[in-house]
């Protein structure tokens, strides 16, 4: 049954959310538990992330903080030190996430993500051009935002198709990668030591120092983004049996991939620019939503809680571990890509593929 007002069909063992006439969202029970119990974890590392440590909110005051009634330390911790911090990691996760999942869906590809096709590699060179050639006129994060949209610019050109063919795109990708990693490599070794330093740290991913703007930033970019894959949702999940079969029932399978590519580089770009390269939330949060729901499709709401969640997580080792004082959270993120990759390949072997 079709209907142009807000409602829930059948259409398989699963349902299908439907607003108005054009956007249609699979909807699982398995799924719907999941994002309760992501979103619950999620709520406890925000609590840990404000209360934990010496500058830590007291469990008891912390609701009165949140809600506008901090004072002293509680108003320092809340609106300069943590407060800004948590919601740019909660935005920057989910926007990472999200850009996987659509990445993933498009190549069809477990171990696809932005960071393959160079978008990382680009904005860790945009930042180290503006940090060692203009230092005191363009902001490191505006560096790495050109830096990032240039390298997909090359990326397009290079394809000779655009963003339609996933294998071509992510053998350029490589290509724009290798290219941008060594000019990062090169600035890091020519310029001075303190300044190779906090570049250092940017460009492996970083959420010290946030502020309310980057919070702003993030969060205009996924709540702008998010709608349009709620748009494209519905042809990815069919784009997933093949473009003949997604072309035969007009789901338009090269217009939807340029689209959810351009979308997964929007939302990337958008991370980079407020919390510089962070590393593997694009390309392990889809996974791990999909092996625990167990089932197909591009898992884009989902991918996005994992996302935040995974990146809370990691920043709160950050902040927390005291072996490892003011490591950039990137580091962590990257233990986490490590992890997964390992117990994939286990798997992998274990099942004879490898």
């Amino acid at each position: 049954m079709t209907s142009h007002h807000t409602g829930i069909r059948t259409a398989s063992p699963r349902k299908v959310l439907t607003v108005g006439g054009r956007v249609a969202l699979p909807v699982r029970r398995v799924s719907v538990l999941t994002a309760l119990v992501l979103f619950v974890l999620l709520v406890a590392g925000s609590v840990a992330t404000l209360s934990l440590g010496r500058l830590g909110i007291p469990l008891a005051d912390l609701a009165g903080a949140v809600t506008g009634g901090a004072e002293g330390k509680n108003a320092f911790v809340i609106e300069r030190l943590r407060g800004p911090r948590l919601v740019v990691a909660v935005g920057t996760g989910g926007a990472l996430g999200l850009s996987g999942a659509l990445f993933q869906s498009v190549t069809r590809n477990p171990l696809g993500s932005p960071d393959v096709i160079g978008l990382a590699s680009g904005a860790g060179a945009g930042a180290a051009i503006a940090a060692l050639l203009f230092p005191d006129t363009v902001p490191v994060a505006l560096g790495a935002l050109l830096g990032a949209l240039l390298a997909m610019v090359l990326v397009h050109v290079s394809t000779g198709t655009g963003f339609r063919n996933p294998a071509r795109l992510v053998v350029a990708g490589i290509g724009v990668a290798a290219i941008g990693t060594a000019i990062t490599q090169y600035v890091v070794y020519a310029m001075e030591r303190d300044r190779a330093a906090v570049l250092t740290a940017y460009v492996n991913g970083s959420l010290s120092a946030r502020s309310w703007e980057d919070a702003t930033t993030i969060w205009l970019v996924l709540l702008a983004v998010a709608p349009l894959t709620a748009l494209i949702a519905r042809r990815l999940s069919i784009g997933e049996m093949g473009d003949d079969i997604a072309g035969a029932l007009g789901s338009e399978p090269r217009n939807t991939k340029t689209i959810a590519v351009v979308l997964a580089i929007v939302l990337s770009a958008g991370a980079v620019g407020v919390a510089g390269p962070i590393a593997f939330i694009a390309l392990t949060a889809p996974q791990i939503a999909k092996r625990i729901t167990g089932a197909s499709g591009p898992h884009l709401a989902l991918s996005a809680l994992t996302g935040a969640l995974l990146l809370v997580l990691a920043d709160l080792c950050a902040q927390q571990l005291p072996l490892f004082d003011n490591l950039p959270v990137g580091i962590y993120t990257m233990a986490i890509g490590g992890v997964y990759l390992g117990c994939l390949l286990i798997r992998e072997w274990r099942r004879g593929v490898l």
